[in-house]
C-alpha cells in the first residue's frame, strides 16, 4: 500500500536554550527512513522531563540524534527502510526514539517500535514508551524486583511513578510511594500503591520502616538524588538495592558510606536515551512478552494528565514544570487520528 508523504512537515524546535517560550513551530524536510528504520506519521507524542532539560540546554541529544525534542511517539507507518521485517505500511505503532518526536513525521528504529496494544488510543500509546522502557529496564532488569519484595518509588504521580506502581503491583510487590499532596497520594493508591507518603509533611524513612516492620525497602527507584541519597540508604533493607534514574535535586554534597557498607547495599543507576539500539531492542522484546498482555487486558495502563496541540508545546512544558500533573502529558499532533 503506497502512501503519499509530503516533502516538508511542521515540527516544534528549540530556538535557543531557555524557558518554555523558546519552543517554536517551524518547517523542516521530511527525512526518509534509513535501513532498519520506519517512517511514522505521528498522531501523538509524549512529553517527558528530559525534554525540559534539553530545552534548558542541560541535556543535549546523543550524537546522530535529531535536535527536535521528543522521546516517544505513536502513529502510523508510512514508509519502511531496507532490512526491516514485521511491519507494513499502515501498521499502528508506538516507538521509543532518541529525539524527533515533536513533529508530524518521525523516523524510528524498527527495533524499538512495537504494535499498539488492543484497546489503546494513539494518545494513550504515545504515553507508553519512555516510561515503560525505563521502568522495565531499571526496576525489573537492573533492580531485579521479585514478587513479595518491598518496593519504594519516589514521585508516584510522575509518568515514571504511575508506571512503576502499576507494574510492581502487577508482578506481586508490596508498593510504597512518595508524593507531594494527599490528593496525589489518593491517585497513587488507586493505581495500586499499598502505602502513600506525603514527603512534605512526613519522613519517608520512618514510614517505610514502620510499614515493613523494620525490614526496609528491598528496592528503591529514585529520581531525586541530593538529600535523598543517604535517606534512601536509611530506608533500604539490608542487602537492598537503590536504582538512580535522575537527580532532580542535584548531586549529594556529602554521604556517609559506612551505612552503604554496613547494610551491604547496592546503589546503581542508568540513563536510557544514549544506550544503543540493541539494548533498547532487548527491552522492547521483554515488554512485548511480559507487559503487552497486561496493557491489552487493562491490568496496567498509561495515566493521562493532559493533552496539548503540537503548536502549544510550550504550555505542555509549563504544565510539567508546575509539578501539578498526575501521569503523562501528551502532545496531539493529528487530532483526527489521536483518539483512535
Amino acid at each position: 500500500m503506497a502512501v503519499s508523504v509530503p516533502d516538508t512537515m511542521t515540527v516544534v524546535a528549540i530556538r535557543e536554550p531557555g524557558g518554555p517560550e523558546v519552543l517554536v513551530p517551524e518547517k523542516r524536510p521530511v527525512v526518509r527512513p534509513d535501513p532498519g528504520e520506519l517512517l511514522v506519521e505521528v498522531a501523538a507524542a509524549g512529553v517527558n522531563r528530559p525534554d525540559v532539560f534539553q530545552r534548558q540546554g542541560n541535556y543535549p541529544p546523543p550524537k546522530g540524534a535529531s535536535d527536535i525534542p521528543g522521546l516517544e511517539i505513536a502513529g502510523t507507518v508510512v514508509a519502511i527502510g531496507d532490512e526491516v521485517e514485521g511491519f507494513e505500511v499502515g501498521s499502528r505503532v508506538l516507538a521509543l526514539v532518541a529525539g524527533g518526536g515533536y513533529a508530524e513525521y518521525c523516523t524510528v528504529p524498527a527495533a524499538t517500535a512495537l504494535p499498539i496494544p488492543d484497546g489503546l488510543s494513539m494518545i494513550q500509546a504515545a504515553a507508553v514508551p519512555e516510561t515503560f522502557f525505563t521502568v522495565w529496564s531499571n526496576v525489573f532488569d537492573r533492580g531485579r524486583l521479585r514478587a513479595g519484595e518491598r518496593f519504594l518509588v519516589h514521585g508516584g504521580t510522575s509518568g515514571i511513578g504511575t508506571t512503576a506502581i502499576q507494574l510492581a503491583k502487577a508482578f506481586g510487590a508490596f508498593v510504597m510511594t512518595t508524593a507531594g499532596s494527599d490528593d496525589k497520594l489518593a491517585a497513587c493508591r488507586k493505581l495500586g500503591a499499598d502505602v502513600g507518603i506525603n514527603y512534605r509533611t512526613t519522613d519517608f524513612v520512618s514510614v517505610v520502616k514502620e510499614a515493613t516492620d523494620g525490614h526496609g525497602a528491598d528496592l528503591i527507584l529514585d529520581m531525586v538524588g541530593g538529600s535523598y541519597v543517604e535517606r534512601n540508604w536509611q530506608a533500604a533493607a539490608t542487602e537492598g538495592r537503590i536504582v538512580q534514574i535522575a537527580v532532580l535535586e542535584g548531586a549529594s554534597e556529602q554521604v556517609d558510606f559506612r551505612r552503604l557498607m554496613m547494610k551491604r547495599l547496592t546503589h546503581t543507576g542508568s540513563t536510557l536515551r544514549a544506550r544503543d539500539i540493541a539494548f533498547k531492542a532487548e527491552i522492547a522484546a521483554a515488554l512485548k512478552k511480559r507487559v503487552w498482555p497486561l496493557l491489552a487486558d487493562g491490568t496496567v495502563g498509561p495515566v493521562i494528565d493532559s493533552t496539548f496541540p503540537l503548536a502549544e508545546a510550550a504550555e505542555a512544558h509549563r504544565r510539567m514544570e508546575s509539578s501539578g500533573h498526575v501521569g503523562k502529558i501528551v502532545l496531539v499532533v493529528r487530532e483526527e487520528s489521536a483518539a483512535e
